[in-house]
């Protein structure tokens, strides 16, 4: 598949708009598909398999970057590497300010590990990863003794199918009624481990005999262990704690209702629950109000309005205007009381499907992912369901009473214990520096405060002992936070020193010294410090244009506004300044006019 010359790029789906505001290191919005094979994993084999793969789904050589009002996804020319897995499962894979691609493919024994990151693609476009690239792995590795290739999906999809909205696609924007009030839901409180960990446990058990205890009730296999959860962590619960009802988070695959081979997160969810204690509880009881929940739920036009209800969120023009990072806090604050809405997860992404010939290899397939609450995911393959619990917790309680459920209606729980390798500690020795750094500055500030009162209690020299210790600390915080992107760290660094300066001369009684020499000399710096960088890391015009516009508008407009109120009184390097600021700006249009207008239509 060729590929076009410029880099194109693409807007986000709804979904991946949440996942791109709230993911952090705890809640890294990473989830994990992998396949255990019947042998150990060569990977140079493994390697042939994957390059293979992304030919085949261009759309995950994507990588993100930061508009003014929304991120973005753009080309890139990074390829994936193979490694041994040697980290936590389901660790951060997207990292502000740093360049990568949004996925990671790893192996530990005979287990093929692919994690992504939930903004570039749901369990569904993962799951067809996978099969690609298991499929391309077996046949590399067994072609010589006559293993034939074979297609895992019987629809060709191109470019445009693989990176198509259907969110937008299916987007009606028709009157809302009033949003129903919901109630809090009982949260599943425990200590979590020192270093929050992320505890997994993983089981399996027979299709067959889960198929057969779901029918025998009448409901299909996600109702059923849907009331089975529910009851696990109703065993948890307190009679004070009954008040409030438990309730699941169920994501819904959309491509069910509306025809989409889109390779993006196209997926909506439910919130089945049930209050307990209200009069006698039994198993049956809350198995038929889901049943019920479902049925109402699960209609076309109730699908249909949920998915429009949240879309017209994105869609509002006042909300649409409103800067990225102010957006970034909404959503995060936004996201976390709907946590309290909710109190765990349970996704069931399904059956996966092989080639027959290709079957007799694998083992099983399973899918876990990172999560601040409890979650549950499963999928099956042949006979095989896998089941991933997922939590922060100490606590195995609710796990614990989930199989034991299952095993006394006679859907008999294997619980697997895969091996994983010691995880490199993620505390290197930048972050070592940093605190120590900061402590640093916290027993010089707190030594220069009582020097001050024990010596010359007259004066106030600490005060500004400190807020030069505290102008040095913030230096150092906003270098250290945005160290991936050394374009972007100029930029900030001419915002905070011409801030700083300003400020430290109005402390120190207004001379002037901030404005006539401290502004245009660091404009100026900056600018060619910036071009510096650019040619020796061989940046390419879209990823510096952004930083370039900004510090060379900062140049113009800031000292051109300051010397027409009169504030600067010595016009020599402000002028300088403006001059050269201006030649810098006019020359991005001139001699890269195509990618000026490229980047400011994708910035803005």
């Amino acid at each position: 598949m060729s590929e076009p010359k410029t880099a194109y790029w693409r807007r986000l789906d709804n979904a991946a708009k949440l996942y791109s505001a709230t993911s952090n290191e705890k809640d890294t919005r990473v989830f994990r598909f992998y396949c255990e094979l019947k042998e150990k994993i060569d990977p140079s084999i493994l390697q042939k398999a994957l390059d293979a793969a992304v030919v085949r789904y261009p759309v995950f050589l994507s990588v993100m970057r930061a508009g003014l009002f929304w991120h973005y996804l753009e080309k890139s020319s990074l390829r994936p590497k193979v490694r041994e897995e040697d980290r936590e499962p389901c660790s951060s894979i997207y990292v502000r300010d740093k360049k990568t691609l949004l996925f990671d493919v790893t192996y530990y024994g005979n287990r093929i590990n692919f994690e992504v990151y939930h903004a570039l693609t749901d369990g569904t476009g993962a799951m067809e990863f996978m099969r690609e690239l298991v499929k391309n792995y077996l046949y590399l590795a067994h072609r010589e003794e006559g293993l034939e290739d074979a297609e895992v999906s019987d629809r060709e999809l191109t470019v445009e199918d693989q990176e198509a909205d259907s969110f937008q696609k299916y987007y009606s924007a028709q009157r809302r009624g009033k949003r129903e009030k919901k109630p809090r839901a009982f949260q599943i409180r425990k200590p979590g481990k020192e270093k929050g960990k992320l505890q997994i446990t993983e089981a399996v058990l027979s299709v067959r005999e889960l198929l057969f205890r779901a029918r025998s009730y009448g409901v299909s296999v996600t109702v059923y262990l849907t009331a089975v959860f529910l009851w696990a962590i109703h065993e948890e619960m307190s009679k004070l704690q009954e008040k409030r009802p438990v309730i699941l988070m169920v994501p819904v695959n959309l491509r069910n209702y509306f025809p989409s081979a889109s390779m993006l997160n196209f997926f909506g969810w439910i919130e089945p629950g049930y209050r307990f204690g209200k009069e006698e509880d039994t198993f049956e009881k809350v198995l038929d109000h889901i049943k019920e929940y479902f049925a109402a739920e699960l209609s076309e036009n109730q699908v249909k309005k949920r998915m429009d209800d949240l879309i017209s969120l994105e869609m509002h023009p006042i909300l649409k205007l409103v800067p990225l990072s102010f957006k970034n806090l909404c959503i995060n604050a936004a996201a976390r009381v709907s946590e309290r809405d909710v109190t765990a997860v349970f996704s069931n992404m399904s059956i996966v499907k092989m080639p027959a010939a290709y079957s007799r290899y694998i083992y099983r397939f399973g899918v876990y992912t990172s999560t601040p609450k409890v979650e549950l995911c499963m999928c099956s393959f042949e006979d095989v369901v896998s089941l991933g619990f997922t939590s922060r917790f100490d606590s195995t309680n609710v796990r614990r009473n989930f199989f034991r459920i299952l095993n006394e209606q006679g859907v008999h729980c294997r619980i697997q214990t895969p091996a994983y390798p010691d995880a490199k500690d993620d505390l290197y020795q930048g972050r070592r520096f940093f605190k120590g750094f900061s402590f640093a500055c916290l027993v010089l500030a707190v030594f220069c405060v009582m020097l001050n009162y024990m010596l010359t209690p007259e004066g106030r020299w600490s005060v500004l002992a400190v807020g030069g210790i505290a102008s040095m600390w913030i230096t150092l915080c906003v270098g250290y936070r945005k160290r991936h992107n050394l374009l972007k760290n100029a930029v900030w660094m001419l915002f905070l020193l011409t801030a700083g300066s300003a400020v430290w001369d109005a402390a120190v009684g207004w001379r002037g010294w901030s404005v006539n020499y401290v502004l245009p000399t660091a404009c100026v710096f900056a600018q060619v410090s910036m071009l510096i960088i650019s040619r020796l890391q061989k940046h390419g015009a879209k990823e510096y244009m952004i930083y370039y516009v900004l510090a060379s508008g900062y140049g113009v407009a800031l000292p051109f506004v300051l010397l027409a109120l009169g504030v600067i009184n010595s016009v020599y390097l402000p002028v300088i300044c403006i001059g050269l600021s201006f030649l810098f700006l006019a020359a991005l249009p001139i001699f890269k006019g195509k990618e000026f207008k490229e980047e400011m239509h994708k910035k803005f």
